[in-house]
């Protein structure tokens, strides 16, 4: 009936935008690091990344209260770390010491990545111990067998608890106050190598959480034929406060002299977890989509490529997800439209060809309508405190480049 025009009303068009893209190294921001997913504990120096040392301090809780009986005697006291995972090498020894807390930890309270926890703990050592992290598979499901690090303690330590008043003792606030936790430092490798662990720290589902120990014995149990020394626990849950303070020295990195600038653009993007580093992204092209009132953005594809070389990854597993966020005017940090619109699509997730890549399309679309700004973004790890990992990326200055895909359709007029 010819009521259609012989020809296309739409267009639709794909552009593939390098130039335009500029990328930088940034220290990423203190952190939280209080209460996270799992806890960290370790120190280890990367041929890339140079140095993390991670501590740890964490209160326990009493699971009910103690009977230690009539004249109950100290025969030792053993502090009892959990991990299942870990970054880095299974060769170079740990050295972890251990103090009692002197302050209070407050569940309720904010802590970041620079607390001084060793401020918070006795000068006293407890104990300490050398130990070189192992990682056993289970051959029927390849999931990771709970590992175990075990730290012998002076006995004061369980004297004092075993002789706490019962008012000490009548709920997990008044005891807590009586015995504020523990401070456990790794002392930071001077050569190439160790390992960041992932400590399985509070209780969760059948299993009981890393503990202190104190075993006893006592008038009752020595009126026995053939004694067997007696425990009580101390366990950590998942309403103990729990703290990681992280340290990063990246003295002698490539990346040192360029480090918070925005000048000096690199051929690599680092990115690391725990506090570490993340990178600015400037995409000064989306300016010139402004007012495009006769077009729309089908799809806006971020794409990042892993130096699969430079990361070792056979040898250091890159995050499983990256974020990228936008910044506003005040330089404030928040996810795009497309996060909310849907996680699934926006993605982030690392891929089997070693690319992240990333749905802007709905922020594309609120620049072309001016409902937002380009102010830059950044590119950070998505778990930034319960896990230790690193990856470097093709930077905007490399061959390969950081590359913004877009597919849109124009209306014809």
């Amino acid at each position: 009936m010819e009521l259609l025009p012989s020809t296309d009303l739409i267009e639709v068009k794909n552009l593939v935008e390098r130039n335009s893209i500029s990328s930088f190294t940034y220290r990423e921001d203190s952190i939280r690091t209080d209460e996270p997913a799992k806890s960290l504990l370790g120190s280890f120096y990367d041929p890339v990344f140079g140095l993390t040392t991670i501590n740890f301090a964490t209160q326990f809780r009493l699971q009910g209260y103690p009977e230690y009986g009539t004249n109950p005697v100290v025969d030792s006291v053993k502090l009892f770390l959990y991990y299942r995972l870990m970054y880095g090498d299974t060769v170079t020894p740990q050295r972890f010491r251990v103090y009692e807390l002197e302050s209070d930890l407050d569940i309720d309270q904010n802590y970041y990545q620079y607390v001084d926890l060793k401020g918070m703990a006795y000068s006293k050592l407890l104990g300490e111990t050398d130990y070189t992290p192992v990682i056993r598979l289970d051959s029927a499901s390849q999931d990771t067998f709970y590992q175990l690090i075990t730290i012998p303690l002076d006995v004061s330590l369980g004297e004092k608890l075993v002789n706490a008043d019962s008012l000490q003792m009548v709920n997990n606030d008044v005891f807590m106050e009586y015995f504020k936790g523990l401070y456990i430092e790794s002392e930071a490798q001077i050569e190439t190598g160790g390992s960041i662990l992932t400590l399985e720290a509070a209780s969760s589902g059948n299993f009981q959480g890393s503990a202190l120990v104190v075993y006893y014995n006592n008038d009752e149990n020595k009126s026995e034929e053939t004694p067997d020394t007696m425990l009580n626990p101390y366990v950590i849950t998942q309403f103990s406060a729990r703290v990681n303070s992280i340290e990063h020295d990246y003295s002698g990195t490539p990346f040192e002299a360029n480090l918070n600038v925005d000048t000096g653009e690199d051929s690599l993007i680092f990115v690391q977890a725990t506090g570490g580093l993340k990178s600015k992204i400037y995409i000064d092209g989306l300016t010139s989509w402004k007012d495009s009132l006769n077009m729309a953005i089908n799809k806006a594809e971020l794409v990042f490529q892993v130096d699969t070389i430079v990361s070792e990854v056979d040898k250091y597993m890159p995050p499983l997800q990256l974020l990228f966020t936008v910044l506003d005017e005040k330089g404030t940090e928040f996810l795009p439209m497309d996060y909310s619109f849907s996680a699934a699509l926006y993605g982030g997730y690392l891929r089997s060809d070693y690319t992240y890549r990333f749905n802007i399309t709905q922020h594309m679309q609120q620049i072309i309508k001016g409902e937002a700004e380009n102010h830059g973004f950044f590119l950070t790890t998505a778990r930034k405190n319960s896990e230790a990992n690193r990856v470097v990326l093709k930077g905007s200055n490399s061959q390969t480049g950081v590359k913004l895909v877009i597919t849109y359709s124009k209306f014809l007029e």
